[in-house]
């Protein structure tokens, strides 16, 4: 997932149809290819500055949620409720144990309370503040 340059995130879609630069968020689904996700791949997304890391891991029924912080990856853990909510992009909520167990109404279930939440229309008001301008008005909203 990006933010686009024009909302102050640091990828874009390249006239060729490539993101360019660093996208915030990478999701990826392994199964055999776990360990390589979770080592080569996670130093290059590192090294790149790629702000947020999923792997959901098949075969071990794990999803591992990780946030870039002081230029190393931490990992996110769900709270009392289950779900792990984005650092960079507020109201993506995820259930894990939903997601491992193939509940997938419960998992779009939480998903749309993370996007009916406050703290996401905050994020998507600034987004469009950024994208048109009115973060410089200087009326405090």
């Amino acid at each position: 997932m990006i933010i686009d340059t024009a909302c102050g995130g640091r990828s874009y879609i390249g006239v060729d149809g490539y993101v360019e630069g660093a996208p915030e968020l990478v999701a990826e689904v392994a199964a055999s290819s776990a360990t390589k996700d979770l080592y080569d791949k996670k130093r290059a997304y590192r090294r790149n500055g790629i702000q947020e890391y999923i792997v959901w891991q098949v075969f071990e029924s794990t999803v591992s949620w990780f946030s870039l912080q002081d230029g190393e990856y931490v990992e996110l853990t769900p709270n009392a409720d289950g779900i792990i909510q984005s650092q960079v992009f507020p109201g993506l909520w995820l259930d894990v144990s939903a997601l491992v167990t193939g509940n997938m109404q419960q998992v779009l279930g939480v998903l749309q309370t993370g996007l009916n939440s406050g703290e996401h229309q905050k994020f998507v008001a600034e987004l469009h503040k950024f994208a048109t301008g009115d973060r410089f008005s200087g009326n405090g909203e």
